[in-house]
């Protein structure tokens, strides 16, 4: 195609795509990426017909993709009601569980259709059909044929349509989803939830995900770049150049030998910036392919040059340095915009996770998405990547089970080839607590599936993360992975360091601590699966399950062990579904795992750990707030959380004696209690000291009055007007004084005006029942948090929120360009 023509093509294209509501696309020489963001109509039932070009959709409701059928609720207990005994709970016997999946409506069939228009494309093009995750068995068609299917909701696939597009220029796309009863342990979403996308390129080009970065020589003045990369054609000749972010070529390759399909070449950097959690740095590589002297393709492909290293007694190593995974589990809801990807709450929750010192995430118990993996990529995450939460022994009648033996493989190239260049993704987990632990044919799938990890990438290693610990230690299915993973079993770490060959030990899964942000309960004790006529935990953070622990039990096996290389924490943040210790109690619906709420207002625990994790930044945490009218003169015990050894507490004045981190319990290890504290409304204080017995620093919180005013405060003011960015506005109660009301429970409500629009509310109540859609809601402990959305206009976006007797607020944010 000479000049003239993709010139015109592209103004063609461009054209015929706004026409239709096209609102995103990437237009590079040989290489079209079209987002199909815009002009879907989705409705949910079975709608046999709605595969046909012809159907009236007319009535059906219009969409923007990703998107959540049901997370508009309502919530209903009777949805996916499950009767089943939770074996990793350690059940036996079958009961009613009711918030399981979260009591959304995502059980049933839906159809989603889409009209696109591409001009008339030459005959030497290829056109590619991605979907980047759709929940869930999805059945795709095009102009009335059926091209293709996918049984994994959380798995990333495309199609060829090339021979399927219409010679007439629009193009009818209809896709149908089927979400089976019982098919979940958790809320799965529905939908088309992550991004859907057209790529138009040469049929002489590079595979779809067929470039393969990695750094197997890295010291601080050299490093090896080896890049692999799959074509299709002959006669090619490969140039890759590898650029900084701000596209200056640094050094490049190429070669025409190749090999099979693929070519393979090597380039060195001098004193490369290396990757880590401190210093993300990245790399671009520029690859394009050459026919005849004629650029056919150019690929763009993001890493970093890192090196990883897992020995033996030691642990693992990043660039030479030993260090343990200071870890957080996530489910993939982003709470009240359900399953729904976006990019600025994904990096909203990354931000409070690197303030509190995270440095590792593990997506469970499914495929990361994209977005995730790049954010990681530029914030500076190390990743384990799970795949999936079964294998051929079902947990639930229709899980991922079913279609094990027929699409695991396919599942596990995809995740692979998709993310490997990623170099966050420092381990892959091929499964989490799968009922094939117990067998032999388990152990051999075990093995199977690392191989296939290998073949694929040969660079990381592969854990699964084990709750039958005995058992895998005694039929030797811990002892076949790279990295034996154990989902708590503290008390059998030392004979899995024993047994097990590899000489170390992952906390793929630890922790399960549960508590409610903002309540504490009295009298103050550790408990296992604790409940209370409120069907809240306490926050005083000494409540777990039967098969887990607190905190603190786990960082001293991270602490005095050597061979432990860390911890991924259920959970970082609260997710929909699996309420425990309430599976059984209605109206609870979501989690009480999360160090912070389903709105991402952090806990209590939350500085427990920063205390530990962030090394960098002061903490010094009170603990419970100081309003119990009616418990005066009871003991109400303060706890402390710092990153200091000790620290004196003081009650309206008067001094409660100085405590000092000490041995004789984990709790004294690493917290501060004064446990005989009575209650007496006022201030309480607390004066941190550090080694040398030197005031540091203090802090106090006061009893607070009736609420009087609300108080705004965003997580960012300016938008991009791109009609899907988000400012978080967390939103409380203060007194006359200022004083903020830590119980306050007032029913508020939002309003959005301007160039935005009011997105979605939530207070982090796990048993609230409030749909998180509609513009009133709640405080939750004194705070709730609003989410706005800006429109595709720039201008000033209006937020204001009222409540019956308080006195309102509020804020202006800004939509730019």
């Amino acid at each position: 195609m000479d000049e003239t023509k993709k010139i015109l093509f592209k103004k063609t294209l461009l054209t015929s795509l706004l026409l239709i509501g096209i609102s995103q696309l990437t237009i590079c020489q040989n290489r079209t990426i079209i987002e199909l963001t815009d002009n879907w109509k989705f409705k949910k039932g079975t709608n046999k017909e709605a595969f046909q070009p012809s159907f009236d959709d007319s009535k059906w409701e219009q969409v923007t993709v990703p998107h959540d059928w049901a997370i508009y609720g309502p919530f209903d207990k009777e949805i996916d009601k499950q009767m089943v005994a939770i074996i990793q709970n350690g059940e036996e016997i079958a009961s009613e569980k009711t918030g399981r999946t979260g009591a959304l409506p995502h059980i049933g069939e839906a159809w989603y259709r889409n009209q696109f228009i591409l001009p008339e494309l030459d005959k030497n093009k290829k056109v590619i059909l991605l979907f980047e995750g759709a929940m869930s068995e999805p059945k795709v068609f095009l102009n009335g044929k059926k091209i293709g299917e996918w049984n994994y909701g959380y798995n990333y696939f495309y199609f060829d349509i090339t021979d399927d597009l219409s010679k007439k220029g629009k193009n009818t796309l209809a896709v149908h989803l089927n979400n089976s009863p019982e098919s979940s342990r958790w809320y799965p979403g529905a939908g088309l939830y992550r991004k859907v996308k057209i790529i138009i390129k040469n049929d002489v080009s590079i595979a779809q995900w067929g470039t393969f970065i990695t750094t197997p020589y890295v010291t601080d003045t050299l490093a090896k770049v080896n890049i692999k990369t799959k074509v299709n054609g002959t006669g090619l000749n490969l140039v890759t150049d590898i650029t900084d972010l701000n596209g200056n070529v640094i050094n490049s390759g190429e070669s025409s030998a190749i090999f099979g399909d693929e070519i393979e070449f090597n380039i060195p950097l001098k004193n490369p910036a290396l990757w880590s959690p401190e210093t993300p740095n990245l790399y671009k590589a520029v690859s394009k392919l050459y026919k005849n002297d004629t650029l056919v393709d150019i690929v763009e492909t993001r890493f970093g040059v890192r090196e990883i290293k897992y020995e033996a007694n030691v642990g693992f190593s990043l660039n030479g340095v030993n260090r343990k995974f200071k870890g957080v589990c996530l489910h993939h809801d982003l709470g009240p915009l359900g399953t729904a990807i976006n990019r600025s709450a994904l990096k909203r929750q990354l931000l409070i996770l690197k303030d509190m010192g995270v440095d590792a995430i593990r997506s469970s118990h499914n495929m990361p998405s994209f977005e995730q993996l790049e954010l990681c990529d530029e914030l500076g995450f190390m990743f384990l990547a799970e795949s999936f939460d079964e294998w051929a022994q079902p947990k639930v009648k229709n899980g991922y089970n079913r279609f094990y033996q027929t699409d695991v493989e396919k599942d596990l190239v995809n995740l692979i080839h998709a993310t490997r260049n990623h170099p966050c993704i420092v381990m892959w987990s091929s499964g989490n607590e799968v009922s094939d632990q117990w067998s032999a044919e388990g152990v051999k799938q075990a093995k199977r599936l690392q191989e296939i990890f290998h073949r694929e990438d040969p660079t990381r290693p592969v854990t699964v993360g084990m709750d039958q610990v005995e058992n895998t230690l005694a039929n030797g299915f811990g002892a076949v992975l790279d990295i034996p993973g154990l989902n708590y079993r503290l008390h059998l770490y030392e004979d899995a360091y024993e047994k097990f060959p590899q000489a170390f030990i992952l906390g793929s899964e630890t922790a399960s601590t549960v508590s409610s942000r903002g309540i504490y309960k009295f009298p103050v004790e550790k408990a296992a699966m604790k409940q209370y006529d409120d069907f809240q935990s306490s926050s005083y953070d000494l409540e777990y399950c039967s098969w887990s622990n607190v905190p603190d039990d786990d960082f001293v096996l991270q602490d005095d062990k050597p061979w432990v290389m860390g911890e991924f924490v259920w959970t970082g943040f609260d997710y929909l579904g699996e309420p425990t210790p309430y599976d059984e109690k209605w109206p609870s619906r979501s989690s009480y795992f999360g160090i912070c709420d389903l709105a991402g207002i952090p806990k209590d625990r939350y500085y427990l750990y920063r205390s530990r994790w962030n090394k960098q930044e002061e903490t010094l945490h009170i603990l419970p707030h100081w309003n119990w009218e009616g418990r005066e003169g009871e003991k109400t015990p303060v706890f402390v959380y710092s990153n200091y050894d000790s620290a004196e507490l003081f009650v309206n004045g008067k001094s409660m004696g100085i405590q000092t981190k000490n041995n004789q319990s984990p709790q004294n290890r690493y917290r501060l209690m004064w446990m005989d504290v009575k209650y007496e409304p006022g201030t309480l204080k607390v004066i941190a000291f550090d080694k040398n017995g030197n005031p540091k620093a203090e802090k106090e919180i006061q009893t607070a009055g009736k609420p009087y005013q609300i108080v705004l405060q965003p997580d960012r003011t300016e938008l991009k007007a791109n009609g899907e960015d988000l400012s978080f506005v967390t939103v409380s109660v203060v007194d006359n004084k200022g004083i903020p009301c830590p119980t306050a429970t007032d029913q508020l409500n939002f309003q959005v005006k301007g160039k935005g629009l009011f997105r979605a509310v939530c207070n982090g109540d796990p048993t609230s029942l409030e749909m998180f859609h509609e513009p009133t809601m709640k405080l939750f402990s004194g705070k709730l948090v609003v989410l706005v959305q800006s429109g595709k206009e720039t201008g000033e976006i209006d937020l204001t929120v009222t409540g019956k007797g308080l006195k309102s607020e509020k804020l202006v944010l800004t939509a730019v360009p």
